[in-house]
């Protein structure tokens, strides 16, 4: 079967998975390839970026701690111009546009304005990272239901559900949360959790760069900042942390 062809006029919103670009699926490659406007975000990796149509015009849209290229109010309404003016645009989100991407902040703009669109699932970063570390999120022996998190809420607040997130036979997974790991494991120990109970924090996951740094709730903010990781990175909490000594298989950067 042929791929369906992109649309004129039309916004897709497209996982760009968690770095690798072997990890892109068939369809969002084929969109990449067909895009006359690309506009990205900051997760977005180079080797990803290669794959996009040489004559696309590209739009940087990035946000990162403290630096918003665009706000994202501006990002939405930018959208709904481009395909009104008759473009096929290709929203590229890192991960899954509907996994912590606000990718259904901008699809109610687009339906509210008219702008046909399609959504293109990617490999969110839970799953691609844990897997290249080497950390199963579920596992009979260890943990039974996977939750997943983001480090900092909309007003830049970290209120989330502690008694919630400090549960044994589960896996946490934290998205954006290298600024508040020692409130994040400090409020973990304070709702229950053991000092020692194990957690991981991954850099740059499923890239050349990756790092790895396992430790536990007690001790991962000290490793952390020792090993001075930088963003993006995912924060794994869990029994399962204590497999990625046997099963890590992906070549780490140092």
């Amino acid at each position: 079967m042929s791929a369906r062809p992109a649309q004129p006029g039309t916004v897709y919103l497209v996982g760009a998975g968690p770095g690798d670009p072997s990890l892109l699926t068939l369809r969002a490659a084929d969109l990449l390839a067909q895009a006359d406007v690309l506009v990205y975000d900051a997760l977005v990796s180079p080797a990803i970026l290669d794959r996009v149509s040489p004559t696309a015009e590209r739009i940087y849209a990035g946000k990162e701690r403290g630096n918003h290229a665009i706000p994202q109010e501006d990002i939405n309404h930018l959208l709904v111009r481009l395909a009104k003016a008759g473009k096929c645009v290709v929203r590229l989100k890192g991960g899954d546009p509907y996994t912590f991407g606000r990718g259904g902040e901008e699809v109610q703009t687009l339906s509210a304005q008219g702008v046909p669109f399609e959504v293109v699932p990617g490999v969110t970063a839970a799953a691609g990272v844990a897997a290249y570390a080497g950390i199963p999120l579920t596992h009979r022996d260890y943990a039974q239901a996977c939750v997943f998190v983001t480090g900092h809420l909309r007003d830049g607040s970290m209120n989330l559900d502690w008694p919630g997130l400090a549960r044994r036979r589960q896996t946490v997974v934290i998205y954006m949360g290298l600024h508040g790991l020692p409130v994040l494991c400090s409020k973990m120990i304070e709702h229950g959790l053991p000092p020692d109970w194990p957690a991981a924090i991954v850099q740059q996951g499923t890239t050349p760069n990756q790092r790895t740094v396992t430790g536990t709730l007690a001790t991962l903010p000290k490793l952390a900042e020792a090993a001075h990781l930088k963003a993006p990175t995912l924060i794994i909490v869990g029994e399962v942390v204590k497999l990625h000594d046997k099963l890590a298989w992906h070549a780490e950067g140092r």
